[in-house]
């Protein structure tokens, strides 16, 4: 019974490490990025995973918050709370300028030229009033 499970034994030794080896190279080659035709793959696709959000950048966030705000309310509450948000996050200050811009385009299809150059505070170097004038 030793020489026979000895025998046993060493066939194991022998053929198992060819039998992962070649399951492996299996597994690897049924993934997607392989290049293989989708429908013959038994693994999961990745149109199954759900895609991760991306993250916005902070300013890009505030100027849709604010166009918000501008529709809801009105462009002086806007270049008010802009004006907060860059003395409390200096780091948008350099986007303060195009933020205003945008909220002078927007103002001036939301009120009209007129109504709109009525809102202007001195936010960002007047760049609000620069917005309304180029949307006019």
């Amino acid at each position: 019974m030793t020489h026979s499970a000895r025998r046993i034994g060493r066939s194991l030794a022998l053929v198992l490490p060819v039998v992962l080896v070649l399951s492996g190279t299996l597994a690897v080659s049924a993934v997607p990025w392989a290049g293989q035709d989708s429908a013959t793959q038994l693994t999961a696709s990745a149109k199954d995973v759900s895609v991760p959000a991306t993250s916005r950048a902070p300013q890009d966030v505030l100027r849709d918050q604010l166009l918000a705000e501008l529709q809801a309310k009105d462009p002086g509450v806007a270049l008010t709370r802009l004006q907060r948000e860059v003395e409390n996050r200096p780091s948008l200050a350099q986007h303060c300028m195009s933020i205003a811009r945008d909220l002078g385009r927007a103002a001036v299809q939301r009120y009209g030229p007129t109504r709109a150059q009525s809102f202007s505070r001195p936010v960002c170097d007047t760049s609000y009033a620069t917005g309304v004038m180029r949307a006019s």
